[in-house]
């Protein structure tokens, strides 16, 4: 009996060392990534158990600001945290670019299933000076389609938005007066009377129930809620539908430095789509941690190496990073300490 007492209590501490293992890495911000994230997590728990990865969105803006506490082990952004902010953080933050995706222009206008549209256009409807949506500047890239006198009703991204970011980016690329009076930012001042809704779900869900309604949201949201898309007029003079390979071709024309912040808005090339951007994962170069630091990087190589993380991405819709640049990633990665 002593023997049996003796062996199932060395079994219970067994189960509780295994217990107090397990480690959990948090993570928050990009709504754009959400949908990966969310399937990278669960599909990495099966590959080491002893991790449980949750990431929480919240947005891009929410992303940094928790990265700087440090509230969280890793955060997502479509937009670039500025030099003052890296000043401020608690160590050396690195920028990873995960994945790159479009941002589409989402419209409800019952009736009509194509829309084509360039930058300036988009830029002047959210200025406020196009208000309806048979604006000769609206039917004139739209012949043969019957365009309501509807007033456009915009929306837009009430939180910190890398969305918000990319889509700034392009319209401060195409238009002067937007980026003179707005700028780019994950958080901008909007003119206008347009509607505020957070995250990418939330301007979806505000498009889809508001006749007239327009607004920007990353492509799986738009497909996930079967809401047509505008086709935007590239750098070339081109109108693209977004794709993953149009997002692609954008992605194959950029300039990326050794700090992996950078823009491709405005692609040049006949087949790139022109609101793209990337997403990058911010982590720190130094761990205070060191179980949470090594899952942690064990994580983020799988994430760039496994053939199962890379199919998930592709099949929501979210291009790779090119191979030669996920080499030079694998370096800075191999640089955490």
């Amino acid at each position: 009996m002593k023997k049996l007492l003796l062996i199932g209590l060395l079994g219970l501490a067994t189960l509780a060392v295994k217990a107090d293992d397990t480690v959990t890495l948090t993570g928050s911000g990009s709504s754009f990534v959400k949908p990966i994230m969310d399937k990278w997590a669960d599909a990495y728990n099966k590959v080491d158990a002893s991790v449980k990865i949750t990431y929480a969105g919240g947005g891009s803006g929410k992303g940094q600001t928790d990265i700087l506490v440090p509230a969280v082990d890793f955060a997502a952004s479509d937009g670039p945290m500025s030099d003052a902010k890296l000043k401020s953080a608690k160590g050396s933050i690195l920028h990873l670019p995960v994945v790159a995706g479009a941002v589409v222009i989402v419209y409800n206008l019952p009736g009509v299933t194509t829309l084509k549209l360039d930058g300036p256009t988009l830029a002047n409807i959210y200025l406020g000076k196009i208000t309806k949506w048979s604006d000769p500047a609206i039917a004139g890239q739209n012949p043969g389609v019957t365009l309501p006198e509807t007033d456009i009703a915009t929306v837009h991204r009430s939180d910190g938005s890398g969305t918000t970011f990319i889509f700034t980016d392009y319209l401060s690329h195409i238009s002067a007066d937007w980026k003179q009076n707005v700028g780019t930012a994950t958080t901008v001042e909007w003119p206008g009377t347009g509607q505020g809704q957070s995250q990418n779900a939330g301007v979806a869900g505000q498009v889809q129930k508001t006749p007239g309604g327009i607004g920007y949201v990353e492509l799986i949201y738009a497909l996930t809620n079967h809401i047509t898309f505008a086709d935007m007029k590239n750098a070339n003079g081109k109108y693209v539908t977004a794709s993953l390979d149009a997002v692609k071709d954008a992605l194959s024309t950029a300039t990326i430095p050794d700090d992996y912040r950078f823009s491709f808005v405005n692609a040049p090339g006949d087949t790139s789509y022109p609101i793209s951007g990337v997403t990058w994962l911010l982590v720190y170069q130094q761990s205070k941690n060191a179980d949470k630091g090594q899952k942690l990087v064990d994580f983020l190589k799988w994430i760039y190496t496994s053939a199962d993380a890379q199919k998930m991405a592709h099949d929501l819709n979210y291009a790779p990073i090119p191979d030669n640049v996920v080499t030079r990633i694998q370096a800075t990665i191999a640089t955490i300490k």
